[in-house]
């Protein structure tokens, strides 16, 4: 491994927002397995028992890890105790309820970004901030589309449609989310500008994310592809005919980077890894679990022809990773699956 000079040393406190959550949770291992201290916010401790009582016991015991309750993160100062000693902060913590009605979702998300930017500000300890944003904050990832990603690319037909469709159309809900990430991350490019910061500020753009959970939490949501491949739930699967795959160990490992790395500044590291489709993932699980009776494969699967320059993510994960690029997504649709198997086995 190359010698490393971390912007923040060993032992500082990092804020990991939303960290009962399917990412949040792995961002807040990878610091902790680096000697890092992790403060992670949450809507209620009980129900986020299961961090320290299992997954982080020991980090709990030690004292490297503790809660802070944020009931709402779109309250005004909803996050002012929250930040106070810690040297970074990983915003993670969104809404991803795939709710149609905007109103619902996308103040709430913006709100809970400058709320957070703010509270930064008046703590001196802040260092490293980042975003946890999304592909579709720059695009919407459909077939057809050829657009070519850069810093500057942004998903406005999103927030154009999230205000003007019909909110009972079946797909709204994730274009409400979409419009919601895009008008996040250009809250926090608009603080950064206008307010001039003492703190670094990056944001993680990642696509399709699977891989590891850490809790069976994690596989209830819409977006847990596997449990839904798993499920047979071909009719919601169908609506996204193509996609890249990324590893959520492989988007944790680029938020401790974006943290860590003093030459990443000002950087919308995109986090897309491979691109395939839901009978590519089928392939790999008829492979490894030739025991269980998978769906059929589904009809219409294609390939996305979007595209962007990873270099830069790719390079960190080397670097802070000590990994050959992306994680493989085999391994990943693996690690994925082994849980869901073993706690579908005890119901």
């Amino acid at each position: 491994m190359p010698e490393l000079n971390p912007t923040i040393p060993t032992g500082s406190l990092v804020l990991v927002t939303g960290v009962t959550g399917y990412v949040a949770s792995q961002v807040a291992k990878q610091f902790l397995e680096r000697g890092y201290k992790v403060r992670g916010t949450v809507r209620d401790p009980k129900r986020a028992s299961w961090l320290v009582d299992d997954v982080f016991k020991s980090y709990a015991a030690s004292g490297d890890f503790e809660f802070a309750t944020v009931p709402d993160l779109a309250t005004p100062s909803a996050f002012d105790q929250a930040v106070k000693g810690v040297a970074a902060i990983c915003h993670v913590a969104s809404i991803v309820n795939f709710d149609p009605e905007p109103n619902n979702v996308i103040p709430q998300t913006v709100a809970g970004a400058v709320s957070i930017m703010e509270a930064a500000l008046t703590e001196p300890s802040v260092k490293e901030f980042v975003y946890t944003s999304s592909i579709v904050a720059a695009t919407i990832p459909a077939p057809g589309n050829v657009t070519r990603v850069d810093r500057s690319t942004w998903n406005d037909q999103a927030v154009q449609l999230a205000w003007s469709a019909a909110a009972d159309d079946p797909k709204h809900g994730s274009v409400v989310y979409q419009a919601s990430k895009v008008e996040a991350e250009k809250a926090i490019w608009r603080f950064v500008e206008e307010k001039k910061p003492h703190f670094s500020v990056n944001s993680v753009c990642p696509s399709s994310i699977m891989g590891e959970p850490l809790d069976r939490s994690h596989i209830g949501s819409p977006a847990a592809w596997i449990k839904q491949l798993y499920d047979r739930n071909v009719a919601f699967l169908s609506r996204a005919p193509a996609l890249f795959a990324v590893d959520v160990k492989d988007v944790a490992r680029l938020h401790l980077a974006a943290v860590l790395d003093r030459g990443v500044r000002n950087e919308r590291l995109q986090a897309w890894s491979h691109p395939c489709n839901w009978n590519d993932i089928l392939a790999i699980l008829r492979q490894l679990y030739p025991q269980h009776e998978f769906v059929e494969d589904l009809r219409g699967m294609t390939q996305l022809e979007i595209t962007t320059d990873q270099t830069l993510s790719e390079a960190l994960l080397r670097r802070w990773g000590s990994q050959d690029g992306w994680t493989p997504l085999k391994q990943t649709v693996q690690e994925n699956m082994d849980p869901i198997l073993g706690w579908e086995s005890t119901v």
